[in-house]
């Protein structure tokens, strides 16, 4: 769970510096995308559920 947070720590990083710097668009779609990866592997993740492995 917390690298999920830190993906999106780091999405809002790269999106803030891609927006605000001038040449640099690209950090802006960069973050999107590890935003967007963050997105999918938590809802895997609550997809799943808490259960345990079964024996």
């Amino acid at each position: 769970m917390a690298w999920i947070l830190l993906l999106v720590i780091v999405a809002i990083v790269l999106g803030l510096v891609g927006a605000v710097v001038h040449g640099l668009l690209y950090l802006l779609a960069i973050g999107i995308v590890v935003f967007l990866l963050a997105v999918l592997l938590s809802a895997a993740r609550f997809r799943r559920g808490g259960r345990g492995p079964t024996r």
